[in-house]
């Protein structure tokens, strides 16, 4: 069962692009727990494509459906992690290669990047998204393979110009692809500008309740590329249980709901915090003075998300009194659940990062706006 054709992707994504137990007649879709499907007498499977549960499961294709109509894509793959399905696209490369990257991007890959790309032999440059033609002069024409966009970049929340860099990797020999996890396909659809995939950790706002730990890769076409990940993630297990991937499109349902609701908290906090006399500047590409604000009213639409940062006057260890003092906001890492989050972002990655000293991430979740600014409002004074 399918949605009609003619509804919104807020409607379909709300009804599981359609999906109900089609034994039962339950409007929520059911949970497919078994690893082995049936065969009959003739060795045929019972429903093809339901072979073993490492490759497909009826509970993954539903999740799988609603992120192809979300973010307009052929085809989509479920993962166990958001690092799992970004290791899976660069695990297509061959030694001799080269990567492209945002020097401000999700650290955990950051740091595998460099890693992998030593050991296999695959170059690997990072360039400043601040810096005027910075992807262009650090690509090299046919021989980088792979362009790794965040868009906003975490967590200064860059904005980059997706159509952009597609034509640019593009016209490289190179495909783009683009971390979407802190946009969701709410508010961009980078396969509309160009992408070739769109990865998520879908732990974040795709779940939504800080509950279940996925990945997913939405690819524009199903091509020898695409079969080519596929191979790699039946061939490393990396696929999520049927439990999580229900979950996960349990979450999504609620998507356009939630995102609505911070984006909408976050800019009023942004504004409010703008001209506060211990914050010195305030990340957000929703406010005017964020140096990408015009790609990101571009490119983003209904709104531009519910992360951002404030740097603080007094450095590193100013940080850290403001969060000890936080009641209301949580003081743990992670983004995108119901669930307000602060942290100090250079304590989390370390030494090496390129995080500044003064920067406080916060995720905004679904709390009272009024909640949130008399926490932050109490920590900082």
């Amino acid at each position: 069962m399918k949605n009609p054709a003619d509804v919104s992707v807020e409607t379909s994504n709300a009804q599981a692009v359609g999906n109900i137990d089609q034994a039962t007649g339950g409007i929520s879709p059911a949970i497919h727990p078994s690893t082995t499907f049936l065969r009959d007498e003739n060795y045929a499977l019972f429903v093809e494509g339901n072979s073993y549960s490492r490759d497909e499961n009826p509970t993954y294709k539903v999740a799988e459906a609603m992120l192809c109509n979300l973010e307009g894509g052929a085809d989509a793959m479920l993962f166990s992690s958001g690092m799992a399905a970004a290791m899976t696209i660069v695990q297509t490369l061959y030694p001799g290669d080269h990567i492209v990257a945002p020097r401000i991007m999700y650290w955990g890959l950051r740091h595998w990047l460099r890693s992998f790309c030593s050991q296999y032999h695959i170059g690997l440059s990072f360039f400043d998204p601040a810096e005027p033609n910075a992807l262009e002069r650090a690509i090299v024409k046919n021989t980088t393979k792979l362009v790794w966009l965040e868009s906003p970049c975490n967590p200064t929340w860059d904005i980059l110009n997706i159509s952009e860099s597609a034509e640019i990797a593009h016209s490289a020999g190179a495909i783009l692809a683009v971390d979407s996890t802190v946009a969701t396909p709410v508010l961009t659809q980078p396969i509309k500008l160009g992408a070739d995939f769109v990865v998520h950790s879908a732990t974040k706002y795709l779940n939504g309740h800080c509950d279940v730990l996925a990945g997913a890769i939405v690819a524009a076409q199903d091509n020898e590329l695409w079969q080519k990940m596929r191979e790699i993630r039946l061939n490393a297990g990396c696929i999520l249980g049927s439990l999580e991937a229900w979950l996960l499109q349990r979450g999504m349902r609620t998507l356009f709901l939630r995102m609505d609701r911070v984006n909408q908290s976050a800019l009023v906090i942004a504004e409010c915090f703008e001209k506060h006399a211990k914050v010195k500047q305030v990340l957000y590409p929703g406010l005017p003075s964020h140096p990408d604000h015009d790609i990101a009213k571009n490119q983003m639409t209904g709104g531009f998300g519910g992360m951002l940062s404030f740097r603080i006057h007094g450095g590193e260890n100013a940080c850290l009194e403001i969060v000890k003092r936080c009641k209301v906001f949580k003081r743990a890492t992670s983004l995108g659940g119901v669930e307000s989050l602060i942290e100090h972002r250079y304590s989390i990655e370390g030494e090496g990062s390129p995080v500044p000293r003064d920067l406080l991430r916060l995720s905004i979740g679904i709390e009272s706006v009024q909640d949130l600014i008399s926490d932050l409002t109490h920590a900082l004074e």
